[in-house]
């Protein structure tokens, strides 16, 4: 069943160091955006709506009939382009779920579970989702988060995070998957508090939230995607769809 009161948007930006124009970057012959939308339409979010700053990407959305929302170029962050969109939908969004433009592969289920877990309890102001990390092979460009016993996020980091000593314990590693549930107050609130220290240090616009008192819950998942950063991670992505249509 579908909530009328959830909204799923996309935040979609042409211009990208690594990656110019990657939402439109084909993958199984429609563009990668376009697979996100799908997925993400196929929840239970009663609207999925892309953010862009970019008429190119805007046409591409609606060309397949997809609802796109131009929004200003300055903005510092995704989720501050997010604000932007929901207030030109309008609406009577209360929920909001911030589903990247380079995750093709994002199963449903993991929007929908975050979805169910902000409904479960209205005192939630986000959420977002973390899997098992290899302590072995990750990297800066991999985001660790740590949460507590109320599963509540502890810290977000490029570095290794915990760091094992010598003579520790093993506890794991989470990798942090860049999907966000936010109550709208909770948007509005982050959205109108300036970048602190600790988001300007490590580049993670999450920690805005966590200096500012903002909780984010933590929802632990064995799904796997594959974030598109880079033309490698394209080719990663279209393989893994051919081994599924393989399997399915």
């Amino acid at each position: 069943m579908k909530d009328p009161d959830c909204a799923v948007i996309i935040p979609a930006r042409y211009a990208s160091t690594r990656f110019p124009g990657k939402p439109l970057a084909l993958l199984a012959g429609k563009p990668m955006i376009r697979h996100v939308c799908e997925k993400a339409a196929a929840s239970k979010a009663g609207i999925v709506a892309v953010a862009t700053d970019d008429r190119r990407i805007a046409d591409a959305v609606e060309s397949f009939g997809g609802t796109a929302v131009m929004t200003s170029p300055s903005h510092p962050s995704g989720t501050d382009r997010i604000a932007e969109a929901l207030g030109k939908l309008g609406g009577n969004f209360d929920l909001v779920i911030n589903v990247q433009g380079d995750e093709p592969l994002i199963p449903t289920s993991v929007i929908d579970e975050l979805i169910d877990v902000m409904r479960a309890d209205p005192a939630l102001p986000m959420a977002t989702v973390a899997v098992p990390g290899n302590r072995a092979t990750m990297t800066e460009n991999n985001v660790k988060v740590v949460f507590g016993a109320d599963g509540n996020a502890l810290y977000f980091s490029r570095s290794m995070i915990p760091f094992l000593r010598s003579g520790g314990t093993e506890c794991g590693v989470w990798l942090h998957w860049g999907i966000y549930a936010y109550r709208r107050s909770a948007l509005e609130k982050f959205v109108s508090l300036p970048p602190g220290k600790l988001e300007n240090a490590e580049k993670l616009e999450q920690l805005r939230a966590l200096e500012n008192g903002i909780s984010i819950r933590v929802v632990t998942s064995n799904l796997q995607s594959i974030g598109v950063d880079t033309p490698e991670d394209l080719a990663a992505a279209e393989k893994r769809l051919a081994e599924n249509d393989r399997t399915n």
